[in-house]
């Protein structure tokens, strides 16, 4: 009951429209009991749409700062509401989620939402559960099903920024089919559509869009250096390494969403050189942001040097295996 009594006080506060609404009362919601969520769902037609979004965002910044708190069944309550802009919200508070009878919900959703961006949200989504089958850890009618979702809508005549975020996220898919799509969108002329195949690139874990990746990089367009610098962090391109340098190195003639995706790609990348390169510019730069991408990417770079060290251990190990094979079949 108390704790009853502490909920509707803070539910009174949401529904005061003359205060800001506490911060420290997010963490509330969190793992909501059903009674709580049943109290929110019938405040919720009196507040006002700003009013409902603040609360949304505020759920979603803190997902991004800890990963504890989970608001998956208000995601899940809001998915009908009435705004667009509240079940597109209520959609992301969904994407820690694997339970694959959301699959069905999300399809729904891209399929036939009236809006477009609860559609774009459903396609980012449903890119996570082709990429959950891909590691095998999806029931493989699951798998199939997200797949073919959103390859469907890649060649449908669909509005263009939904079909470019479909391709986006079944290019975590290893079919054959995917691959002729991505290749397709790379070869147009429009610059944006060569961005969503670098990023559809970038997903498949597949070296073989190397040579694509690589001719990008220097392109012209910043979406599509962007997305080209991305891919090549992502897919660990060798030769990607002293393009990515050079462009760091002239850092001050790109924009910095391009510098910030070099700066995390060359520590995805990772080889001799990097992590000095990375101090030194640590040292030099007196921008704040600069310090906190490469802060985070020293960081990532052990990770990555393990995972090297790793790699190089399995393959002595398969050499040894190897010989030995090779001394008792001469023996």
């Amino acid at each position: 009951m108390a704790q009853q009594t502490a909920f509707q006080a803070i539910l009174d506060s949401l529904q005061d429209p003359k205060n800001d609404f506490p911060r420290a009362y997010l963490q509330h919601f969190s793992d909501i009991d059903p009674v709580s969520l049943k109290s929110l769902m019938a405040v919720w037609p009196r507040l006002k749409l700003a009013r409902k979004l603040s609360l949304l965002d505020g759920f979603l910044s803190l997902m991004d700062s800890n990963t504890l708190v989970s608001f998956e069944d208000i995601g899940r309550a809001l998915l009908d509401d009435a705004e667009s802009e509240v079940r597109a919200r209520a959609l992301r508070l969904l994407a820690e989620s694997d339970d694959p009878k959301l699959i069905d919900m999300f399809i729904e959703v891209l399929e036939n939402d009236t809006d477009l961006a609860p559609r774009l949200e459903a396609a980012n989504l449903l890119g996570e559960f082709v990429l959950l089958g891909e590691l095998e850890k999806l029931p493989e009618d699951s798998h199939l099903k997200a797949e073919e979702a959103l390859m469907s809508i890649v060649g449908s005549e669909e509005h263009a920024s939904l079909r470019r975020a479909s391709l986006e996220a079944v290019g975590f898919s290893s079919r054959v089919e995917v691959e002729t799509l991505i290749h397709s969108a790379f070869n147009r002329s429009d610059p944006i559509w060569v961005a969503s195949a670098l990023i559809a690139m970038g997903r498949s874990s597949d070296d073989q869009y190397s040579d694509e990746v690589v001719t990008m990089l220097l392109n012209e367009d910043p979406r599509i250096r962007l997305a080209a610098v991305q891919a090549a962090g992502n897919l660990s391109i060798e030769a990607a390494r002293p393009i990515i340098l050079n462009m760091l190195l002239d850092g001050e003639e790109d924009e910095d969403d391009v510098i910030a995706a070099a700066i995390w790609s060359i520590s995805q990348i990772g080889g001799e050189d990097v992590r000095a390169f990375l101090v030194d510019m640590l040292e030099k730069t007196e921008d704040e942001d600069v310090t906190g991408y490469i802060e985070e990417a020293l960081d990532n770079l052990d990770f990555t040097e393990e995972l090297e060290k790793f790699e190089l251990l399995t393959l002595d190990e398969d050499d040894l295996i190897d010989d030995d094979l090779e001394d008792e079949e001469e023996e």
